[in-house]
């Protein structure tokens, strides 16, 4: 066993939001996980409270009183997003690598030993991607087709399934600080950052307590997010789109005009033309629509508002 496997530092940074019935007991298996390590591997929990209004807030407290020396909380002003209390947890984070998890327990906590494992051996970025999992058909079904659309026309590198559970050394977590945005999927950035990782696949359990508040409004928010914020696709399928129609359009004047000339048809076709006004208004909207969403990230980036607001640290 290597001397970097022996003298380590992990920090496990927690989004909570509404958790107050898994705090408890993900704390207790967390803890229960360290039993697995070597003696001389140390561990720090950052729990990030994003804006929850239940008594999550007060099952983090007495998590950091069982153990003080181990478990910071931060407290952010509201609800900014996991993605963005994540980045809030990753700035408190002192750890020689940091592990991503969930607060609900639909991550094994367990799999953190392998991934150490893969760290110690001088890996730096090991992703823990979904082979399968446990939720109903509408939810494994947006999630699949979000993982593939993003595969293919943004980052070509994320593996099968997706991931939210991850080990990464203290650089690429650095690296993720240096390139912190609002309105993205702040894992994603390990991904576009070109690490090399390995993947370690898992079967994702089905949440047992508490309730998801991953609304559908959230998971369009959050595929819009992660799309715009690595894809330029859309742009360019309105260019091409664009260039196909003016070509139709072209090929269409000049059909016209020699049948007319030729005294084959009458300047008729009223309800022809109507319908192809109103396809390229469909169109140029769609576009003004697309472009907005790029020019309103732009000033998003050029305001430099935080992607999160903290009001307290414990």
């Amino acid at each position: 066993m290597s001397k970097r496997f022996l003298m380590s530092k992990i920090s496990i940074v927690i989004p909570c939001y509404y958790n107050e019935e898994n705090i408890p007991v993900t704390a207790a298996r967390l803890i229960e996980n360290e039993t697995l390590f070597a003696q001389d591997v140390s561990f720090e929990y950052v729990l990030v409270d994003d804006g929850s209004k239940d008594g999550t807030l007060e099952q983090l407290k007495l998590f950091k009183q069982k153990y003080p020396e181990k478990v910071t909380i931060v407290k952010l002003t509201g609800n900014f997003g996991s993605y963005n209390a994540i980045y809030a947890g990753l700035q408190h984070a002192t750890g020689d690598c940091t592990v991503v998890i969930s607060a609900d327990l639909q991550d094994p906590p367990e799999l953190i030993v392998k991934m150490h494992e893969y760290w110690s051996n001088g890996v730096k970025v090991v992703l823990a991607n979904r082979e399968k999992r446990d939720d109903g058909f509408i939810t494994s079904l947006f999630a699949e087709s979000y993982h593939r659309i993003i595969r293919k026309y943004a980052l070509p590198n994320l593996p099968n399934g997706g991931f939210d559970f991850c080990l990464f050394d203290r650089q690429a977590r650095e690296n993720i600080l240096d390139n912190m945005q609002t309105n993205t999927n702040s894992l994603f950035l390990l991904l576009w950052l070109k690490y090399d990782y390995v993947t370690i696949p898992y079967e994702r359990s089905k949440r047992e307590i508490g309730k998801s508040m991953w609304t559908m409004s959230k998971k369009i928010k959050f595929f819009t997010d992660s799309f715009f914020s690595f894809s330029y696709t859309p742009i360019r399928l309105v260019s091409v789109f664009g260039i196909i129609l003016s070509f139709v359009a072209g090929a269409y004047a000049i059909l016209i005009i020699g049948l007319r000339l030729a005294g084959q048809i009458e300047l008729t076709g009223w309800t022809a033309m109507m319908i192809v006004l109103l396809f390229l208004s469909a169109f140029q909207m769609v576009a003004i629509g697309i472009l907005g969403e790029y020019l309103w990230r732009s000033l998003e980036a050029s305001r430099k508002r935080p992607p999160y607001v903290i009001d307290e640290v414990y």
